[in-house]
């Protein structure tokens, strides 16, 4: 973000440098670091359309995926659409956020994605948004636009009914974003990881991924006690702007966020610091000199 709170490809090129260097090859968009829904979706061309072509660049077979996710319908497919313009590879949604949804209402929601011309992965990240509930991962199992998941919730009864869809659809692939049980997800079924952990230190979740597929059984438990001691600053300040803070530390990011959210404090700053001097070894960017 720049300094008013509006999304900027330049600011995100630090970043985004740093991400390819690291091995990253798919990006996630406007998810909850990204703070997708507070941003104007007026303002989406002119930061797509330059990220994804920058992306193109760095990784050229690179997938990025947009996280699309609004109110209501209309606006979430208005999302999908700059998406689409901007060259994006799929869209992730949620179901609405705001009002509590009935079932019947979110699988419809999703079923109008059929339309938006790019793959949909439903994100279920109840903690913003109406859940997934059982009937709703029901009314997903047959649309063939739906080619994937990224459950955010940490309830494994939920992650199971979505690796199910998968055993029967070979291109419906689940994902897990809940930093505290990654590898947990992923000896239930899940196939991939997008934790938001992955902003800051990409490499302990390939590192993670790849112990688990080699079975490296122990290998994969260090780097998820490694993630989610990272995750712990999130009870420092929750979410986007500890996130933010982090980054920006670290050269690769200013530390704005989008009103009405605001940025740390020097206290919370602090704290953050010596989580990084803990974590150091793991981390993308230079660590902070003090003046």
């Amino acid at each position: 973000m720049d300094s008013d709170g509006v999304p900027s490809a330049a600011v995100a090129e630090p970043h985004l440098a740093a991400m390819a260097e690291a091995g990253v090859s798919k990006l996630l968009l406007l998810g909850s670091n990204g703070e997708g829904p507070l941003v104007p979706t007026v303002e989406l061309d002119d930061y797509l359309g330059p990220v994804i072509a920058r992306w193109r660049e760095l990784v050229p077979h690179g997938v990025t995926v947009v996280n699309v996710t609004a109110a209501g319908t209309r606006e979430a497919l208005a999302r999908a659409h700059a998406a689409n313009r901007a060259g994006a590879t799929g869209v992730a949604v949620s179901p609405p956020i705001y009002f509590h949804h009935r079932d019947d209402e979110i699988v419809d929601h999703f079923r109008r994605f059929e339309d938006c011309s790019l793959p949909t992965v439903a994100y279920n990240i109840p903690r913003y948004a109406n859940p997934l509930t059982p009937s709703v991962i029901e009314g997903l199992s047959s649309m063939t636009h739906v080619v994937g998941a990224k459950d955010s919730s940490g309830d494994p009864d939920i992650l199971a009914r979505l690796v199910e869809i998968g055993s029967h659809r070979a291109e419906f692939a689940v994902s897990a974003g809940a930093e505290a049980k990654l590898l947990q997800a992923l000896e239930a079924g899940a196939v991939g990881l997008v934790p938001g952990t992955a902003n800051l230190a990409p490499v302990l979740a390939l590192e993670l991924l790849d112990a688990w597929r080699e079975q490296r059984v122990s290998e994969a438990a260090q780097f998820q006690s490694r993630i989610s001691e990272l995750a712990t600053m999130h009870a420092i300040r929750p979410g986007v702007p500890a996130v933010k803070a982090m980054l920006a530390d670290r050269g690769l990011l200013t530390p704005y966020v989008t009103p009405p959210l605001l940025g740390c404090s020097d206290a919370e700053l602090g704290r953050l610091r010596d989580l990084m001097v803990r974590c150091e070894s793991d981390l993308l960017g230079r660590p902070h000199t003090p003046q």
